[in-house]
């Protein structure tokens, strides 16, 4: 998952391949909730790992549930209807798939309880659930604006709850308000409804997000609980109802996650997209996407568990579409729309307004920024296509909502080939932590960028290129450690660094089982970064680096680093010979002297003996050889940009390199 404050996406052109989703956030904690209410023991397979299902969790192990993890799989014993504990305070994040379910099983089981989360979560309705629940008699107390959460939940004796009258709750602003009646109330059915006594909830207006109540009444199948339904106006929960553990349960894939991805299809060049994890026969209701997604153009099949998308009309065809039943899904319209021939619109999509946050009003100015003409209004958005001219550079804001961001990445795709800019990429861990990565695996870039920082030994490269890496969600490549690396493999083959030995050497480092992982280097999986690092490895290294065969033989090693989103390259050549087109170069140096005195303090703090007028003499012998050999010599690029560090700090080098990197991109500054 991405941590940086902004995640640049280069111009991407193709794509092709398979992916695997994630499970779907609707389904996870409804499986979580409902295994948390039942008795024995319930084994959820491929649950979601993500900011929401992790608050849930929590919440539920507050509560007293015992909760085991194996491997991809978690135990959950069920509470059987029975607290483990008389009260707690819950923090549940920006999750309203475990804020508007819990308050309604919390204010029906007893106890004290406050509920709270993020300031969004705040802004988020739900006050028409508080008002059905206290049609019930449930206490329920507003701790900060009426109608929204924080809430503290009171305990209410079983026999005191009223429910011989049905039950009237909105659908008019969001089904999670049903979903939690609907999941809560059969707690009330089998403990205290009067012998032959139906619990029944009646919908007050138009419901919405039918297909996520269609999910709810699946699952609470799938736990004992048949539902009868009359239309979408009255729900019948039998008296006597009472959860049962399926035993084993596994969770489907997430149809809204999905969606980028058919959308992908549609719109890349390239041989397609597989998904796998979901298909046709979902009971999500986003996996209707697919209509739409057709009516635009994209060519889709589909199988029990699977679906293939690819490009079929070009450019896509405008849509007109009521989306009140795939609401999450819905936002991936809106950016395809650039890509059509005619504006679009979206219609009835009123609930995206009290979503994680205005979501109408979010995604016109973001669509604005890229240059489109966008059209709002209280339930419907109308987006107009762009004309390859027409796109502009974008930083999007993503408002702290994990589909902005991810639907806004296939914008990248546009025609002018202009960079888009996420900010606060880490957002998308609500429900699809890996999406970027994701993406990335299956996208095609039309040019990866690269910055280079070149520079003589001890000049303090590495430290300064894994930073920067680090700080741009970039991939890094210590070219150094690649000639270390055959060097120490050299070595453990009884070879030397001359001619007579250089075509096997060479074959060595040409197959070199290489990754760089959070500062470390790992050859086949085992750690050698202190190994490669002694002064006789590093002698080795400059040796081998001069044989042509060798250096040859890296080449394509060390380009086959240049991996999207970006690489931050670090060594003597790189942008002379390995990235001569990268857009910047740095060539990073220091005094003999300074440098002397770094890999004096850097071998004593690992406890090596050194001397450091001996260092010194090395590393001004080293560069002599670096900078007179005749493959490759060392020297800064004729467009690289000079940096000496010798009176700097890490710091102070990292911020000068970003801001070099940022005078080289077309967004506004982060």
């Amino acid at each position: 998952m991405f941590s940086t404050p902004f995640l640049d996406l280069p111009a991407l052109a193709g794509a092709a391949g398979t992916v695997r989703l994630p499970g779907s956030k609707s389904i996870s904690n409804r499986v979580l909730l409902l295994a948390a209410l039942a008795s024995g023991t319930t084994t959820v397979h491929d649950l979601l790992d993500s900011d929401d299902t992790r608050v849930m969790l929590d919440a539920l192990a507050a509560l007293g549930c015992a909760i085991e993890r194996d491997g991809d799989r978690l135990r959950i014993t069920g509470l059987g209807g029975q607290l483990g504990t008389a009260s707690a305070s819950l923090f549940l994040g920006n999750a309203g798939t475990a804020m508007r379910p819990l308050t309604a099983a919390l204010a029906l089981l007893g106890g004290e309880f406050e509920l709270r989360g993020v300031p969004r979560m705040h802004e988020r309705p739900i006050g028409d659930l508080v008002d059905a629940l206290t049609q019930l008699g449930c206490r329920i107390d507003y701790l900060g604006n009426p109608g929204y959460p924080p809430l503290r939940i009171h305990p209410v004796a079983p026999e005191a709850l009223q429910l011989d009258a049905p039950i009237r709750v909105r659908g008019d602003v969001s089904s999670q308000f049903l979903t939690a009646l609907l999941l809560a109330l059969p707690l009330c059915a089998g403990a205290s409804a009067p012998a032959g006594r139906d619990i029944v909830i009646e919908v007050v207006g138009e419901l919405i997000s039918k297909p996520y109540i269609e999910i709810t009444l699946n699952l609470l199948a799938r736990f004992g609980i048949e539902v009868v339904r009359e239309g979408w106006q009255r729900f019948t929960i039998p008296a006597g109802s009472r959860y049962r553990s399926p035993g084993d349960i596994h969770v489907e894939a997430d149809a809204s996650s999905a969606s980028y991805f058919i959308a992908l299809g549609a719109i890349a060049e390239g041989n397609g997209i597989r998904i796998e994890g979901v298909g046709a026969d979902s009971i999500q209701g986003d996996i209707r996407f697919v209509e739409a997604a057709r009516r635009m153009g994209a060519e889709v099949t589909s199988g029990a568990n699977w679906l293939a998308v690819s490009r079929g009309s070009w450019p896509l065809k405008a849509i007109d579409i009521d989306a009140n039943h795939i609401p999450d899904a819905a936002m991936t319209l809106a950016v395809m729309a650039l890509y059509a021939d005619a504006p679009s619109t979206l219609r009835n999509i009123a609930s995206w307004r009290v979503k994680e946050t205005d979501r109408i009003d979010a995604m016109a100015a973001e669509l604005r920024k890229l240059g489109a003409t966008v059209e709002d209004g209280p339930d419907f958005l109308r987006v107009h296509p762009l004309a390859a001219t027409g796109w502009r550079p974008a930083s999007i804001r993503t408002y702290d909502d994990h589909r902005v961001a991810m639907c806004f990445s296939l914008a990248a795709f546009n025609p002018a080939a202009v960079p888009v800019r996420i900010l606060e990429p880490h957002c998308v861990a609500k429900t699809f932590p890996d999406y970027f990565e994701t993406l990335f695996s299956v996208a095609e870039a039309r040019e990866v960028p690269v910055i280079c920082i070149d520079g003589p030994t001890a000049s303090g490269k590495g430290t300064l290129t894994v930073e920067v890496a680090r700080r741009l969600g970039y991939h890094y490549l210590d070219s150094g450690s690649l000639y270390r690396v055959t060097g120490l493999v050299m070595r453990r083959n009884g070879l030397e660094p001359e001619p007579a030995d250089e075509a096997r050497i060479a074959e060595l480092a040409r197959t070199l089982p290489l990754r760089f992982s959070e500062g470390k280097v790992l050859l086949a999986g085992e750690d050698v970064s202190d190994t490669i690092r002694s002064e006789a490895a590093g002698m080795d290294a400059s040796r081998v680096s001069a044989l042509p065969a060798v250096r040859s033989a890296l080449l394509a090693l060390q380009r086959s680093f240049r991996r999207l989103p970006g690489l931050v390259a670090d060594g003597r050549d790189m942008g002379t010979v390995i990235f001569p087109d990268a857009p910047l170069k740095v060539y990073l140096t220091a005094s003999a002297a300074h440098r002397a005195e770094r890999r004096h303090k850097q071998l004593i703090s690992k406890g090596i003996p050194a001397n450091i007028d001996s260092l010194r003499a090395d590393l001004e012998a080293r560069d002599l050889r670096d900078s007179s050999r005749p493959v490759a010599p060392l020297k800064p690029a004729p467009d690289a940009r000079l940096l000496d560090n010798s009176h700097q700090t890490i710091e102070q080098s990292v911020v000068q390199v970003l801001d070099w990197w940022q005078q080289a991109q077309p967004f506004e500054s982060a």
